[in-house]
């Protein structure tokens, strides 16, 4: 196995020169960074990561925690992006990512206990139940931490703009004639609670009234409970002109009922999701969404935790808010 000792001798310099240069080092020539490089590729060597773990005090191994009731996880396609930026940035950053878990194997542990067992330099937590006190605990703790959606007290947090998001959408659909607005929305967490109250407050502004009825409960990322929420304002006296659903996978529960009843979109009823994942753009009709910048949101989140590992003394918590954008589509008909 190649060491720095062998590519010193073939270089002519120190095995301290080696080391800075491979480490990245301020204050070796760039002539001899680059032949220092070259001859570490040619002759294959790799640095050990234990030692290299010892000597500058960190892993280089971040946690990634998605905690999803329907268990459909990182398969989702929002969740999937988000984690490839994440895993992408952590990467040209130098770092791996391992997936945090409360269970491994026979061993039980809570997610602080699993990140120290991984020794993970800092996590990401995203897709998590911020009231379990699991996450709490992993949450402020010591170890470095970046949430996506959910602020804590001297943390950064990457979250989505839901408040314009939804006044974005709910603008869309009154342009194009709509009045009678329902509203189907996940488990009630930080994110529904603003998308809900923004949904409301532009519905006020408008002059549009919404009945307590039009306002239906469901699962986030599950098609089965947005089915039957949209079964629901189907069998009202008075139906909606127009459904929001909680995300654009739930779009499709609503779909295959509004298919069950006879009922064509746009014609006979206008539907938006939210989240402007590819699917949304190959169905056909193709939805009417709010795209959230997935891609970012996951680059933001790695480069940001990243910075607090390696500059902590230096590092201030902070909000970071990504927008998205409209993708009007095919499944909001003109009124009027």
């Amino acid at each position: 196995m190649v060491t720095i000792t062998d590519i010193a001798k073939i270089c002519g310099v120190s095995r301290a020169t080696v080391s800075k240069a491979l480490n990245g080092a301020p204050d070796v020539a760039p002539k001899t960074v680059k032949l220092i490089r070259e001859k570490a590729k040619e002759l294959g060597y790799l640095p050990n990561a234990t030692a290299r773990a010892l000597k500058m005090g960190r892993s280089y191994n971040i946690g990634v925690l998605f905690s999803d009731k329907t268990g459909g996880g990182i398969s989702h396609e929002y969740f999937s992006q988000i984690l490839e930026s994440v895993k992408a940035e952590a990467e040209r950053l130098g770092y791996d990512i391992t997936f945090i878990s409360k269970d491994l194997g026979a061993m039980q542990m809570d997610y602080y206990e699993h990140a120290k067992y991984r020794s993970c330099d800092g996590v990401v937590i995203a897709s998590a139940d911020f009231a379990d006190p699991a996450i709490i605990r992993l949450a402020t703790s010591e170890i470095p931490t970046v949430t996506l959606d959910y602020s804590f007290d001297s943390r950064t947090s990457i979250i989505s703009d839901n408040v314009r998001g939804m006044e974005t959408l709910v603008r869309f659909a009154y342009e194009n004639g709509h009045r009678k607005l329902a509203f189907i929305h996940g488990e009630m967490t930080s994110v529904t609670q603003k998308r809900m109250a923004s949904f409301k407050k532009t519905c006020a502004a408008l002059g549009i009234s919404v009945p307590r009825e039009y306002v239906r409960s469901a699962v986030y990322h599950d098609p089965r409970s947005s089915g039957l929420a949209t079964r629901a304002l189907l069998e009202l006296p008075e139906k909606p002109t127009c459904i929001f659903y909680p995300d654009d996978l739930s779009f499709l529960g609503g779909m295959s009922e509004l298919e069950r009843h006879g009922m064509s979109i746009p014609i006979d009823m206008s539907v938006i999701g939210y989240d402007g994942i590819p699917l949304s753009q190959v169905l056909r009709p193709r939805l009417s969404t709010y795209r959230q910048a997935a891609e970012r949101r996951g680059q933001e989140a790695a480069r940001s935790l990243i910075e607090q590992i390696e500059h902590p003394d230096t590092w201030l918590p902070q909000q970071i808010t990504v927008e998205g954008e409209l993708l009007p589509g095919d499944t909001v008909r003109k009124l009027g």
